[in-house]
C-alpha cells in the first residue's frame, strides 16, 4: 500500500494550528527511547505513585487546606478510573454520553442494597461478593439503555444518555426502598488487617492511624484496579473491538459500509464502559460506607465527561491526566473549589478553541486522516487494510 498526495503543497495552517502541540514532543521522547529504558521509568514511576502518600511532599500535599493527602489521592484514582470507562465510549467508540453518572449511581447502590443493614433486602453480603453483581447489573443496565437507542447518532444520543442519568436520580428520589436523601449508612467494605488499634482493618474509615490510613488502602487498591483496566483496555484496544471503535469514532456511515457491525460494537462499548463505571460506584460505596442520591446529579457527569475531554478523548494516559486535574485542583487550592464548575467550564471552552484534540490526543487514528482531503492511497488489490478486507473496499 502506498499513500500520494496530488497536491505537493501543505495546506497553510492557521494561528491556532501553530501552537506548540504539549503532548507531541514527550511522545516522541518516549517513542525513541528503548524497551529497557521505558520499563525502567514505568516502575520507576509506578513505585513512585504508590509511595506518593507516604511522602506527603510539601507544596503537593493537601494536608494544609485540611484534607488528608491520601483521602485526595484516593479519591483522584477513583475518577481516574471512572474516566478510564468513559474513555471507552466517548473516547473510542465516540458515543457522547452526558449520563454516565447513571451507571455510577447504579454499582454504588447494588452495594448499598445488598451489603448494607438499611436495606429492605437485609442480606448483609460482604463488599468482596457485591463488587461482581454491581458490575454484572451496571452492564446489563448499559445493554438495557443501549438496545433501544444505540441506533441514534450524535446529540439525540446525548439527549437520551442525559436522560437515563436524570432517571436513575429520580428513581433514587422518589422509590421507598432507594431512600432518597436518607439513604444506606454502614454499606459494607472490605474487612483486612484488624488489630487493636485497627479493629475493623486498613478499609474501615474509622481508620486514621496514620501512616496506614483508610485513604491509603482504598489508594492502593485502585491503583491496583486502574493497572488491570488499562492492560484489558489497551488488547481491547488493539483487537478488532478496537479497530471497530475507531473505525466507528471517525466515519461510523464509512465504517458500516465497510462491513463494521457498528450497532454490535456500540453495544460492546456501551456494556463495557457500564461495568467500568459500575465498579467505580462500588468502590466509592465502599470507602465512604454511605449511599445517598446526592452524588449522582447531572454536574457530577459533566465534571467526568470534562475529564475525558480535558485529557484528552481516546487517550488513556490522558484522561487520568484530566481526572487527576478535576479533583486535585480544587483539593489543593481550596479558595477557588466554588468556582471549580466556571473555572473548567472556562478552560473546557479554551481547550476547544487551541486544543480540541485535548492535553494528550488519542495515537490511533483511522488509515489516511491525518491526511489531506486531496490525498489519495493506493492499497494492493488483494492487500487486507485494518482487518478490512479487498471485497468490502470495494463497495466504496
Amino acid at each position: 500500500m502506498t499513500v500520494s498526495q496530488t497536491s505537493p503543497q501543505k495546506p497553510d495552517k492557521g494561528l491556532l494550528d501553530k501552537l506548540p502541540s504539549v503532548g507531541n514532543p514527550v511522545r516522541r521522547w518516549w517513542e525513541g527511547l528503548g524497551k529497557p529504558v521505558k520499563l525502567t521509568i514505568t516502575i520507576a514511576f509506578l513505585i513512585f505513585l504508590v509511595i506518593l502518600p507516604l511522602l506527603n511532599p510539601p507544596g503537593i500535599s493537601t494536608d494544609s487546606a485540611g484534607l488528608q493527602f491520601s483521602n485526595v489521592l484516593a479519591e483522584c484514582a477513583r475518577t481516574g478510573l471512572i474516566a478510564l470507562g468513559l474513555n471507552v465510549v466517548v473516547g473510542l467508540a465516540g458515543l457522547l454520553d452526558l449520563g454516565y453518572v447513571g451507571f455510577f449511581a447504579v454499582g454504588a447502590y447494588v452495594v448499598a442494597l445488598l451489603s448494607s443493614p438499611d436495606s429492605e433486602l437485609a442480606l448483609r453480603w460482604s463488599w468482596l461478593a457485591c463488587v461482581p453483581i454491581a458490575m454484572v447489573v451496571t452492564a446489563l443496565s448499559g445493554l438495557l439503555l443501549g438496545l433501544p437507542t444505540l441506533r441514534l447518532r450524535g446529540d439525540y444520543l446525548a439527549i437520551v444518555t442525559l436522560g437515563f442519568g436524570e432517571i436513575v436520580r429520580l428513581l433514587a428520589d422518589n422509590i421507598g426502598p432507594l431512600k432518597g436523601q436518607t439513604g444506606f449508612a454502614r454499606v459494607a467494605f472490605p474487612v483486612v488487617g484488624t488489630s487493636d488499634s485497627r479493629p475493623f482493618g486498613f478499609f474501615s474509615n474509622a481508620n486514621n492511624a496514620k501512616p496506614f490510613t483508610s485513604g491509603l488502602a482504598w489508594y492502593w487498591l485502585i491503583i491496583v484496579l486502574i493497572l488491570l483496566m488499562l492492560w484489558a483496555v489497551s488488547n481491547l484496544e488493539h483487537s478488532r473491538v478496537g479497530r471497530a471503535w475507531i473505525a466507528l469514532r471517525e466515519d461510523e456511515d464509512a465504517a458500516e459500509i465497510m462491513g463494521v457491525s457498528t450497532f454490535k460494537y456500540k453495544l460492546w462499548a456501551f456494556a463495557i464502559g457500564a461495568a467500568i463505571g459500575g465498579l467505580s460506584g462500588a468502590l466509592m460505596a465502599g470507602q465512604v460506607q454511605f449511599v445517598n442520591n446526592q452524588k449522582f446529579d447531572v454536574v457530577t457527569s459533566m465534571l467526568f465527561l470534562s475529564a475525558v475531554v480535558l485529557g484528552g478523548q481516546g487517550n488513556k494516559l490522558g484522561v487520568l491526566l484530566g481526572a487527576f486535574l478535576i479533583v486535585y485542583i480544587p483539593s489543593r487550592f481550596t479558595v477557588i473549589a466554588e468556582w471549580k464548575f466556571l473555572i473548567f467550564g472556562v478552560a473546557l471552552i479554551v481547550l476547544m478553541l487551541f486544543r480540541p484534540q485535548g492535553l494528550i490526543p488519542a495515537r490511533h487514528r483511522l488509515l489516511g486522516a491525518d491526511l489531506p482531503k486531496d490525498a489519495t492511497i493506493d492499497y494492493e488489490p488483494d492487500e487486507e487494510v485494518d482487518g478490512v478486507p479487498p471485497t468490502n473496499r470495494e463497495a466504496l
